[in-house]
């Protein structure tokens, strides 16, 4: 993808929401009419520059003045904003688009949602099967003396579990005790 469609897919990010401030548009306007290759002239960059001028509006109309330029200069623009807000640079979409386009690589936040795409009532089915067979395992296992014990804790039980389980697993608990 050449450097003047990666501007024109940021242009909105980089002009929404004051993203740049003044001193790092005007540091980068500096830089890219001093630097060799020459990309503004001193003409261009006092226009860039202006101060009368909004930063939004200048900042577009630097960006749209790039394009019309051709690719190094749009190419020099990632350059000078890469040395003055390497974070802003990082979180470019374009730069985002390039990070991910490697078929190698894994997306993290495509694969934390893959991981958590069930959802709590999953959760707390799978969990509810699982505390099921315990307590089943616990009560059947004919080496502990589990009844009196289970009996207390259910009978306390009336929030976790509702009354109806309750009373069937008291019945039952009786029942084995009977037997």
């Amino acid at each position: 993808q050449s450097y003047c469609h990666r501007l024109q897919h940021d242009m909105y990010f980089l002009t929404s929401t004051s993203r740049l401030n003044e001193q790092v548009v005007d540091k980068i306007v500096l830089q890219l009419n001093r630097v060799y290759p020459q990309i503004l002239t001193n003409e261009e960059a006092e226009k860039f520059r202006n101060p009368k001028a909004s930063l939004h509006t200048r900042l577009s109309d630097l960006l749209k003045h790039l394009q019309k330029k051709g690719d190094r200069h749009c190419q020099e623009f990632y350059r000078a904003l890469q040395i003055n807000d390497e974070q802003l640079f990082n979180d470019l979409p374009s730069r985002k688009i390039l990070k991910t386009s490697d078929p190698t690589e894994i997306d993290t936040d495509k694969e934390q949602y893959m991981l958590n795409d069930r959802g709590p009532v999953f959760f707390l089915a799978c969990f509810s099967v699982a505390a099921g067979l315990a307590l089943c395992w616990y009560c059947w296992n004919s080496e502990t003396q589990v009844t009196g014990r289970a009996r207390r804790v259910l009978g306390f039980s009336p929030i976790i579990i509702g009354r109806h389980v309750r009373n069937i697993c008291l019945l039952y608990l009786e029942d084995i005790l009977r037997n």
